[in-house]
């Protein structure tokens, strides 16, 4: 008794009836041998595909074959019989009556043709494609074919263990009897065994075919719907950046001249106009700033005009106004014309970072030798020494008379510090003991710089930088690396010292928390978090930046850094806000209150303040940043060669050298050498502290050769400060001192 099931309905494009929309099943005969002929087979018609099955209990385990009726030729022949021919083969089959045989033809012939104008609308249709729900339909009948084939090769699997297990106990058992009386039972059993699994090999065999055929079926349609998706990924992603062009090119224009965009001069009398602005308040937790913008009353707004016209008066204030211009660029562009621009770019190669990654979980990162695929051709000194690309704002810091001003800027720079990171989820390589790297800016930027790499396990490196600008700075840190399963924490120890020469103020803050996300599966991405306390040492200031971490669920703006600035008795003076990869902006408070009750039963405070002040901007990557792992205008000169340096200077490290070029390989190799021959020093000095202590000698470990263990007389720690000589021994060029590490 043939049935015909019908399934919900479901759209269908214009002028076709899509397979999955009939499922057509019932008994035949189909044509198997000579020896027994027509034998009775349980029938299928779904999705295009037509399945056949000694029972209808078979359906749940294992299908006998299956005919793509999108490319069978059909032929009605004599009574109730009918012929189907695909892939070479002829399929004789026979239905109980005319009418049972001629409700098979019909339905076999509207499913091919259903079939072949899909096949036709797939290849031969533009950017134009079913609509969302036709082809929601169409995907879920095919993925539950291509779910119902894999089960029957599951299954088919299965009693292919099974049979071929009991032929192998039946053809020992036949190899033990032979020449005795059981053997002709014996022979039986195992030729039917050899039966059995003769019958499963082909099922198991017409069901990888049929699952073939289903998936090439449908492989160039879901091609072209992907190769679309990706056009229109990629135009979406240039308009986006042409925009983002656009507009950086008009801020920048505006910034520099913008009496010629808004056509209005600002005289003196203008500043009255301020009168009819709007103030700002910001509402903020003690512990965590949030800010609330709301309208002030008149009186207020008389009070803030006063101010600002104070504002305005002081010559600091006109040097911050004056110096927002600078965040153009000036320097930025000069570095652009004097020195390199662009390095080779990055190859394409592919590695599986998990296939590393998971026997390292964790564990220190610093002591897990790691391939240069994820590297970028920089070491972990240049990337210290990369922290000085805003450098402007110490300028500017320098000539503050306010030290509350000040402590705004030394705040956006230590923000500033991140902007390049957003992007650069690759690691930078390791220093050698011993391995130094100088910068050079006298020319542009006022300052030289020099780092040293002091320790291997932990890796520490300490940095001094010295500039004719008004100010010095120095730190010694030491990197923590840890892979946490899905992501890598790398947190830094230590802290980075700043020191103006006209005023003496000392500040002193560390650094935040980095994650690299996504190490198992997914885009890998980099976030910061945490807080940086950035302390006055001199007049006691203090200014507390949270990092707010990223969370899928949170309204708050992605990358947010906000902050307070306090004076030495706790009185809030500036609100900054910003994030970490863009732009800080300072607003000064001008009056406070406290507000209702916040979240835990803490009270906020509600702070109002001046419009904010543009303290820092991000500049933007150079062309083609994308290919050149994502480096800025100074990262990319930094490994740029130059003569004079010392021989440990990380310019000179012939694997960064080679990655740099785009010879990977080889870069691993020279990487591979290096290690092995620090590994042989280290243990030449385990070697000698080890005979010095059972000679009763004093053991003396490693010593930097530009930097010195001293305790810090400010903060009382114990870290490395310059010792001197550097740049005296590269004006003799004389580098007598300086180990061979490369």
């Amino acid at each position: 008794m043939n049935e015909l099931v019908k399934s919900l309905p479901s759209p269908t494009l214009p002028g076709m009836l899509l397979p999955c929309a009939d499922t057509y099943k019932g008994w035949l005969f189909k044509w198997t041998n000579y020896l027994k002929g027509y034998q009775r087979r349980w029938f299928v018609l779904s999705n295009g595909l037509l399945s056949y099955y000694r029972t209808q209990a078979e359906m749940a385990h294992t299908c006998r074959g299956t005919i793509p009726v999108a490319t069978a030729h059909i032929e009605v022949g004599d009574t109730c019989h009918f012929v189907l021919t695909s892939g070479g083969r002829n399929y004789h089959l026979k239905a109980t009556s005319e009418g049972e045989c001629q409700r098979w033809v019909s339905a076999l012939q509207q499913a091919r043709a259903n079939a072949t104008l899909l096949m036709h609308h797939s290849d031969d249709s533009g950017d134009e494609g079913p609509g969302p729900q036709e082809d929601r339909a169409l995907t879920q009948g095919v993925l539950k074919s291509l779910a119902s084939k894999l089960d029957d090769l599951s299954t088919c699997n299965e009693l292919i263990g099974k049979h071929g297990a009991a032929l192998q106990r039946s053809l020992s058992e036949l190899e033990d009897l032979r020449g005795s009386a059981d053997s002709t039972d014996r022979v039986k059993a195992v030729n039917e065994r050899a039966t059995l699994f003769r019958i499963t090999s082909n099922a198991m065999i017409n069901a990888c075919r049929d699952f073939l055929d289903v998936a090439e079926s449908h492989s160039r349609r879901w091609q072209k719907a992907l190769q679309h998706e990706r056009e229109q990924r990629h135009h979406l992603e240039e308009t986006i950046e042409q925009l983002a062009k656009q507009h950086n090119s008009l801020e920048r224009a505006w910034r520099e001249n913008p009496t010629s965009y808004t056509g209005v001069e600002r005289s003196q009398e203008g500043d009255a106009s301020d009168e009819n602005d709007e103030a700002e308040f910001f509402d903020a937790m003690e512990d965590s700033p949030a800010f609330i913008t709301v309208t002030t009353s008149s009186d207020i707004q008389r009070k803030r005009s006063g101010s600002n016209q104070s504002m305005m008066s002081g010559g600091v204030s006109n040097d911050w106004t004056h110096n927002e211009n600078d965040t153009s660029g000036t320097n930025h562009m000069q570095l652009r014309r004097t020195r390199r621009s662009r390095i080779p770019d990055k190859p394409n190669y592919s590695l599986n970072l998990w296939s590393i990654m998971k026997n390292c979980i964790g564990k220190d990162l610093s002591r897990i030798p790691m391939p240069v695929n994820f590297n970028e051709p920089l070491s972990m000194l240049q990337r210290l020494t990369e922290d000085l690309e805003y450098s402007e704002l110490l300028d500017r810091a320098a000539r503050c008379d306010s030290s509350l001003e000040q402590m705004c800027l030394v705040a956006a720079f230590s923000v500033s510090s991140y902007s390049t990171t957003v992007h650069r989820t690759a690691k930078p390589f390791n220093p050698l003991l011993g391995e130094t790297y100088e910068l050079d800016r006298l020319d542009e930027y006022g300052y030289r710089s020099i780092c040293e790499q002091v320790s291997h396990h932990p890796p520490a490196a300490a940095h001094h930088v010295t500039s004719q600008r008004g100010w010095t700075l120095w730190q010694h840190i030491t990197i923590d690396s840890k892979f946490r399963g899905k992501y890598i924490s790398v947190m830094p120890f230590g802290n980075i010292h700043l020191q103006f020469h006209s005023s003496g103020n000392h500040y002193v803050w560390s650094k935040v928390t980095s994650t690299v996300h996504n190490i198992i599966v997914g885009k890998l991405w980099i976030d910061q978090s945490g807080d940086i306390d950035i302390v006055n040492n001199t007049t006691k200031d203090t200014c507390r930046l949270k990092f707010s971490p990223y969370s899928y669920f949170s309204r708050e703006v992605p990358r947010k850094v906000t902050g307070v600035v306090e004076d030495r008795e706790g009185t809030a003076h500036y609100i900054l806000s910003g994030t970490w990869d863009d732009k800080m902006e300072s607003a000064k408070i001008v009056d406070s209150s406290q507000g209702c009750g916040g979240s835990e039963g803490k009270q906020k405070t509600v702070y109002q303040t001046l419009q904010p002040k543009l303290l820092w901007k991000k500049y933007p990557l150079p062309d083609n940043a994308e290919n050149m792992h994502y480096f800025s205008s100074l990262a990319l000169t930094l490994n740029e060669p130059e003569e004079g340096v010392a021989p440990t200077d990380s310019r000179l490290r012939p694997d960064q050298r080679l990655m740099e070029a785009g010879l990977w390989d080889e870069a691993n190799s020279e990487k591979q050498r290096l290690e092995d021959c620090q590994r042989l020093e280290r243990k030449r000095r385990e070697a000698q502290a080890t005979q010095a202590l059972e000679e009763g000698q004093d053991i003396e470990g490693y010593q930097p050769l530009w930097f010195e263990k001293r305790t810090d007389d400010t903060t009382r720690e114990s870290t490395y400060l310059y010792r001197g000589g550097y740049w005296e021994a590269k004006d003799r060029q004389d580098w007598s001192q300086c180990p061979e590490i490369f």
